[in-house]
């Protein structure tokens, strides 16, 4: 699920991108360095680094904006069916695993009407597959593996299949969040630079990304801009952005490995 915290991080992704086109080991639109992060200056560090030259933008979620915007069927949504990325092949006693397993993917073999199963863990390859393979089939029978391949001499009826599961998902809530971008620079020309850099960028994005593969509406709400006096040395700009993100739940959904049965005839009732 998406959270507050993944929409100020997407924010300041795009910020960065903005202040720095060509990446971060060139220089910034406003050929000074930029400091882009979360959350609230330290009057220390900001003070610090402006008085050497050193531009800070902090994306910060405004107090009292967070509204809720739920108005979707709560229905669960699956994916298109994937192929697992795992093979498995038989060749009279011998079963064979092929490709590059993911997680969650499962790898079964049925021995003479008896099945094992075992489930990809993170970092497994096709030889840790037939090795784990090997090990669940020797609670039964003789099992002979070499590398990517597992041999059962006892076998009469060898079987191999592997499946991939899926994961459903569900928008439960919708909500709309102001988040103030604001620029802290060392003179006008430098705040002007940066700010108008990150407006025309963000201007031009109608949804961002997030993490957990939803994407979210970037509106532009308003903006400010501060000069006083009493802050010598400090030249601010606000971007106020508003984005409107889900919060999913997600729920695994395993697939049929091995399965059979029959269906019987009955009789319609007629009344």
């Amino acid at each position: 699920m998406a959270d507050q915290s993944d929409v100020e991080t997407a924010l300041v992704g795009l910020v960065l991108a903005a202040v720095y086109p060509d990446g971060t080991t060139a220089s910034s639109v406003c050929n000074a360095d930029c400091r882009i992060y979360r959350g609230w200056p330290l009057p220390g560090t900001l003070e610090a680094d402006l008085a050497h030259g050193v531009v800070n933008v902090t994306v910060l979620p405004v107090n009292g904006t967070l509204q809720n915007t739920t108005r979707f069927p709560y229905v669960w949504q699956l994916p298109p069916d994937q192929a697992p990325t795992l093979t498995a092949s038989v060749a009279g006693q011998t079963v064979t695993f092929a490709g590059t397993p993911q997680l969650g993917q499962l790898a079964g073999v049925i021995v003479n009407g008896k099945s094992y199963v075992y489930t990809v863990q993170t970092g497994d390859n096709a030889d840790l597959v037939a090795a784990n393979m090997a090990v669940l089939i020797r609670a039964n029978f003789v099992a002979i593996y070499s590398g990517t391949t597992v041999t059962v001499p006892a076998a009469t009826r060898l079987i191999g299949r592997v499946v991939a599961g899926s994961q459903a998902t569900r928008e439960v809530r919708r909500q709309r969040q102001d988040f103030r971008l604001t620029c802290w620079c060392p003179d006008f020309a430098t705040r002007d630079t940066v700010a108008a850099a990150i407006d025309l960028a963000l201007s031009q994005i109608a949804f961002i990304d997030l993490p957990d593969g939803t994407a979210a509406r970037l509106v532009f709400r308003n903006g400010a801009t501060s000069d006083r006096a009493e802050d010598a040395g400090l030249y601010r700009r606000d971007l106020v952005y508003s984005v409107e993100y889900a919060t999913i739940a997600t729920e695994n959904q395993p697939a049929m490995l091995f399965g059979g049965g029959t269906l019987d005839a009955v009789t319609p009732y007629l009344g």
